[in-house]
């Protein structure tokens, strides 16, 4: 779903505060709730962990993919909803066909590669220890290349994606 078929769910953070929960209609109990939290889907383990080797397995994600998407599921069929989810835990254990590794954590945009493996590393959305943006990268994947650009919070806001990331998405 896109952010715009999403509508008013996905929300921002602004001034420490995120608006999804709004201190003046917080303020006061106003009775029970509940939110979903997961954890560890660590795309590549089942293969891992089934042949014993958890060094050097995991190339296959099938059964994780398939357990992800009924969490989904089971999750928006749920009524009354949950206030929020949260994924916790690991979310990878190996890829198969890796080009690329991207990070985040150093709070500023840097990278390299090693072997035919890139290493990008994106900046933070939040607090800045080099001279980057606060900002967001964007990974256009084709079956030919890996694509990506980082963009300033503001750039993204204003501008949106540059015509040839968008253009590499179009199906030919």
């Amino acid at each position: 779903m896109s952010a715009a078929e999403a509508g008013g769910v996905f929300h921002r953070a602004r001034g420490r505060t995120l608006d999804a929960f709004p201190a003046e209609k917080e303020r006061e109990w106003k009775g029970p709730f509940y939110f979903i939290q997961g954890a560890d889907p660590q795309f590549g383990l089942m293969k891992a962990w089934s042949t014993g080797d958890c060094d050097n397995g995991g190339d296959e994600w099938e059964q994780e993919i398939r357990l992800t998407e009924q969490a989904v599921q089971a999750i928006n069929k749920l009524k009354p909803k949950p206030r929020f989810f949260v994924l916790c835990g690991d979310l990878i254990h190996a890829m198969p066909g890796v080009k690329a590794v991207f990070s985040g954590h150093y709070h500023r945009n840097a990278g390299g590669t090693y072997q035919n493996l890139d290493m990008v590393v994106s900046s933070a959305i939040g607090c800045q220890l080099g001279k980057d943006a606060h900002g967001l990268r964007v990974v256009v994947v084709t079956a030919e290349k890996i694509v990506h650009r980082y963009y300033s919070l503001d750039e993204l806001s204003e501008k949106g994606i540059d015509g040839d990331l968008m253009a590499l998405m179009e199906e030919k």
